[in-house]
């Protein structure tokens, strides 16, 4: 039976072996800097056969001192990349934390009652490495506990609250040509600058405070008919963003996300939302920053028939393939919204939207099924898109339900094909205007990632924006605007739009597009127009 001192020599013993098998140089040093203790180098790997290690010949002075601490004691490690490296110099530092390692492990080989594997002049030369590196010894041991005592008080805290700035400019110099359109418009450079702060209190949830400054303008589609309804149209919207602010900063966000189990993510809104900041929409193209130009090309109209102010959200993920998204969603309005007073405004008499979405994604194939249930008092189902007519404003209060179906198809790593198709049915609810319409658009996307260079984007759509396709009677059509006869907007017009973004830097795009308008506000009668747009985008 070994005694407590031939233990302690054991211990030390193990490592002591080590020195006959490093080069005598890593006696030369006399540093005892803390820093050398922990090696620059990638992580050790338990070795137990020499020959794994690569760069070790039988050849080799210490061969037999080597292969002895391996196979007999276990308490040598290699490199990653199976080398041993025997030659590089080390410290009395790096040396004892190795001999430290080893008395370990005699001691496990004699707790394990194998104490007849160690052999009585490994133990004496231990024995005296252990006395000739007491110092580094305890001052290794001193360490340890000390960095226990910090891991202790880090796992207990978890987490320290940060907060991270992030940066987002996006430029438009853009135009608008056509027989109406080149008279209405001149060559205009307008800006969204975005200064995003989020902040984690336990690393899985993020608070975002977004301040928001914008002079961006929609060009005019200078549309003469039908005449109650002429004028400018949202065909010619680069963003679903405020187009009468003048470079003031505002409060654009206010979020704040959590995880409750592996499952559910919850999202808490008290400022603009939509579905889309939530769920998935299914396109390459929805990034408004570095997605496709034009506000109609980025995502299905659908998704927010009415604007959002605040509310709650939730994604469910159902399985790795699955997830379930809904949300309740207060209106953005100065006549109905839920911060307001008046008998029309309020949490129960004021605008609402709410919405659930399954989505499925598998390999290449993602698509999704939309639901939004919206009431609105004075603005209709205006998506900030399509014709004036399909607004349908000016009827009263409205209930909206409205459908959608998304899907993308990653047919190659370069080539993906995608679209989607919604529909609106409202019902207006006005004194002696009540009555159903209908509302209709759709589109086909083509998408060629990486076009020309890794982290470019190539797109074409084509489409429908949205389009009144029928109310039930003519004082509904009248009252929002259709002459007398015309129940539905008279003509179809076309989307069609081709852009390509070239990335310059990780944080620097620009994307030339070119927009052309058929038929704007579904009228044939209106001359079409043509967009010509440069998008410039940085992203901090």
């Amino acid at each position: 039976m070994v005694n407590k001192l031939g233990k302690s020599a054991i211990a030390a013993s193990t490592i002591a072996l080590c020195t006959s098998v490093f080069s005598s140089s890593a006696f030369a040093t006399d540093s005892l800097e803390l820093s050398t203790i922990e090696p620059s180098d990638s992580a050790l790997e338990q070795v137990t056969s020499v020959s794994q290690l690569t760069d070790v010949r039988p050849t080799d002075w210490a061969f037999q001192a080597l292969q002895s601490l391996v196979e007999r004691y276990g308490c040598i490690a290699g490199y990653p990349d199976r080398t041993y490296r025997g030659n590089r110099a080390l410290t009395r530092f790096e040396f004892a934390a190795g001999l430290n390692a080893c008395l370990d492990r005699v001691n496990e080989l004699i707790a394990a009652s194998t104490a007849d594997l160690v052999k009585k002049e490994d133990l004496t030369t231990l024995q005296k490495l252990q006395e000739q590196f007491a110092v580094e010894l305890a001052t290794l041991r001193g360490r340890v506990d000390a960095l226990e005592a910090r891991t202790t008080t880090l796992e207990r805290q978890q987490f320290s609250t940060t907060t991270k700035l992030g940066v987002e400019l996006v430029t438009y110099l853009a135009d608008a040509f056509g027989r109406n359109a080149s008279d209405a418009n001149n060559t205009n450079f307008g800006y969204r600058l975005r200064f995003d702060f989020d902040t984690s209190f336990s690393g899985e949830d993020r608070l975002r405070v977004r301040l928001q400054s914008t002079n961006l303008r929609r060009l005019d589609t200078a549309t003469n008919f039908p005449v109650g309804l002429a004028g400018g149209t949202d065909e010619s919207r680069f963003l679903a963003t405020s187009v009468s602010q003048n470079g003031e900063i505002t409060l654009n966000r206010l979020q704040y996300r959590f995880p409750v189990g592996q499952q559910l993510t919850v999202y808490l809104d008290a400022n603009t939302i939509d579905p889309s900041i939530v769920t998935d929409p299914i396109t390459p193209f929805n990034d408004q920053v570095i997605g496709a130009p034009s506000n109609f090309g980025q995502i299905n109209p659908v998704y927010f028939p009415i604007g959002n102010r605040a509310g709650l959200a939730a994604n469910f993920r159902v399985s790795p393939a699955i997830s379930f998204d809904f949300g309740y969603y207060g209106e953005d309005s100065t006549i109905g919204g839920p911060n307001l007073t008046d008998s029309r405004s309020g949490i129960f008499n004021g605008g609402y939207s709410a919405w659930g979405q399954l989505v499925y994604g598998s390999g290449a194939l993602k698509f999704g099924l939309l639901y939004v249930n919206s009431y609105s008092v004075v603005n209709g189902v205006d998506t900030l898109a399509g014709s004036n007519a399909a607004k349908v404003i000016g009827a009263g209060p409205v209930i909206g339900n409205s459908y959608g179906f998304q899907f993308n198809y990653r047919i190659s790593p370069r080539f993906e094909l995608g679209g989607w198709l919604g529909y609106t049915a409202a019902r207006a609810l006005g004194d002696g205007t009540k009555g159903d319409a209908s509302v209709w658009n759709y589109a086909i996307n083509l998408a060629f990632p990486d076009l020309g260079k890794t982290g470019n984007l190539g797109g074409i759509i084509f489409g429908m924006q949205p389009r009144l396709t029928g109310t039930s009677n003519d004082t509904l059509a009248q009252s929002i605007g259709l002459p007398a006869g015309q129940r539905s907007d008279r003509d179809i017009g076309y989307h069609i739009e081709a852009f390509y973004r070239y990335q310059f830097t990780d944080n620097v795009s620009i994307t030339p597009g070119i927009i052309w308008l058929t038929a704007p506000n579904h009228d044939n009668r209106n001359p079409d127009v043509v967009i010509g747009v440069i998008r410039t985008t940085f992203v901090f």
